[in-house]
């Protein structure tokens, strides 16, 4: 009992040390670290890292080769990797409705000794989010939650075996990169500047990576070392706006090109424009946004000191997905254009919506009442098809429409125990096999209270009491209950009120399904088969 409180004490001072030490909602994994270890800081952030142990059900543990190291900071040394299954998937508690940024990182460091770069899918949930191919990425994307929980999953392609060092997700005000509709996949982050500095947290506080990017031999650096008023720019970081770039030719535009993949995607992206210097009387900065030769935004002037972010809401597409930015001087500027940063995404559509939340929260409740650990029961049960759930079946409409769980089999699954009260959580279950296993007790009156349960196939238990009337007397249910040696039947549902096991004589019930009536009869000659139901099958009624 002492090293119970022990160990439970340790856990508390651990569980308050880290929300000490990360801001409230930030979410910090660290892949692969062993539970062993405790949590620790990350040099530059701060940011406190914990094992993955309890976000995912599979998986095995690595590091990066000795040789890559000195490369990396600590969160990507450690790795998980995934032999086994298709898709393994991390659950994370979030707040539904809230927007985050989520980045997921990866480092290969040849982890495994055989050289194999990495070529497998990310799902957020059942939408394809990207693919990965890169030994070393990072994947970052502003989705909105739709539920409190948000799936991470990796699916092998064939190709190789997943692994992810890193997993971080940091909430962002409603307010924040507003779009019309989708989530928005990262595409670059760059602020113009000759520093060749990563600017993220603690100067971001939202933890936004902002990369240098200047171009030598064809633009002029511009700084301040005065405080620039960032109040309307999504608290971008007073260093990245108090640099910025001009063309070195006066005359010149300030050009910034990249390509979209796929060609046809749509995308967002935020300029931020501050004046860093004071102009004289005669001078003026004015100027027009083009892409791809077309006037998006101007004329424009930069104002002094003071951070003036030029949001668009509407995506853009641009031909054969060749993008080109110019900043464009007008006729009566006597200065260069001047932009201190960029940033740009491309538009996700999730289509998919996932399985009807009261769904997903009874099967897993029923997961932890019979502690099921299969294999591919990770991620969302009965979306995308490929990924169903073994043993489940579910009904389809169309995309935009949650699925539903409509038959649960778990025969010769091995369960013990009383049939569990977590199964009347799945309200539009119809189909219910819990055949060829070792459940004892009676059987419960709930299952006929469950208005869209239809067949029940309970063979092949050590169930015992008595049949509840309402089961035998609900209207068009079909009940498997044979060879169950210690279950008797309650008067008028059978010709042998005291057994059902095999040596039972025969009894006949009434049942219909789908409209469709039926005579049932069970006896030692002629034993009850039990079905076997594929995910959308009806049971034969011959």
């Amino acid at each position: 009992m002492e090293r119970y409180c022990v160990l439970i004490a340790t856990f508390m001072l651990i569980l308050h040390l880290v929300q000490a030490q990360n801001p409230t909602g930030l979410i910090n994994v660290g892949c692969g670290l062993s539970t062993r270890e405790p949590p620790y800081r990350a040099p530059g952030t701060g940011f406190t890292y914990t094992s993955d142990t309890g976000l995912v059900n599979s998986g095995e543990t690595g590091k990066i080769a000795r040789e890559f190291e000195a490369n990396y900071s600590r969160p990507f040394l450690t790795l998980r990797y995934f032999p086994e299954g298709v898709r393994n998937c991390y659950s994370l508690n979030v707040s539904r409705g809230t927007k985050y940024l989520i980045k997921a990182k990866f480092v290969y460091g040849n982890y495994n000794d055989q050289n194999i770069g990495p070529d497998f899918d990310l799902y957020l949930g059942p939408n394809l989010w990207t693919t990965v191919t890169k030994n070393d990425s990072i994947q970052e994307i502003i989705h909105v939650t739709r539920s409190d929980s948000l799936q991470v999953c990796l699916v092998n392609t064939g190709n190789s075996i997943p692994f992810i060092n890193v997993l971080e997700l940091r909430p962002l005000p409603k307010s924040a990169y507003v779009a019309q509709s989708g989530s928005l996949k990262f595409l670059f982050r760059r602020y113009l500047s000759n520093s060749g500095r990563t600017i993220r947290y603690p100067d971001d506080i939202y933890d936004r990576e902002w990369h240098a990017l200047f171009l030598e031999n064809t633009w002029a650096q511009v700084t301040t070392t005065l405080n620039v008023d960032v109040t309307n720019s999504d608290e971008v970081p007073q260093d990245v706006l108090a640099a910025g770039a001009t063309p070195l030719n006066d005359t010149e535009t300030l050009k910034i090109n990249w390509d979209l993949e796929p060609p046809t995607s749509k995308f967002h992206f935020n300029m931020y424009f501050a004046e860093l210097q004071t102009l004289k009387a005669n001078e003026t900065r004015e100027f027009n946004v083009t892409l791809n030769g077309k006037i998006i935004y101007g004329p424009y002037s930069p104002v002094l000191l003071k951070t003036d972010p030029v949001l668009k809401r509407e995506p853009f597409e641009c031909a054969d997905g060749a993008c080109l930015l110019e900043l464009v001087k007008t006729s009566k500027s006597t200065l260069p254009p001047l932009l201190n940063a960029i940033e740009a995404f491309t538009v996700m559509d999730f289509p998919q919506m996932e399985t009807f939340e009261d769904d997903v929260i009874g099967i897993k409740k029923v997961q932890d009442a019979y502690v099921l650990n299969r294999t591919n029961w990770q991620g969302d049960p009965c979306v995308p098809k490929q990924f169903l759930w073994d043993g489940l079946g579910c009904k389809y409409s169309d995309i935009s429409t949650p699925p539903l769980i409509t038959s649960l089999d778990l025969s010769s699954s091995g369960l013990s125990g009383n049939i569990s009260q977590a199964l009347q959580n799945l309200m539009h279950l119809e189909v219910l096999v819990l055949s060829n296993n070792s459940l004892t007790g009676e059987i419960p009156a709930f299952l006929a209270d469950m208005k869209s349960l239809m067949v029940i196939v309970l063979s092949d238990n050590n169930l015992s009491g008595s049949v509840p009337r309402s089961l035998i007397e609900k209207k068009g249910l079909m009940l498997h209950v044979n060879n169950n040696p210690h279950l008797s039947c309650t008067t008028g549902s059978c010709v042998n009120e005291v057994s059902m096991g095999p040596s039972s004589s025969s009894y006949t019930l009434q049942v219909s399904f789908h409209n469709v009536e039926s005579q049932r009869y069970i006896s030692d000659s002629l034993p009850l088969p039990v079905p076997k139901f594929g995910p959308f099958d009806v049971p034969p009624l011959d």
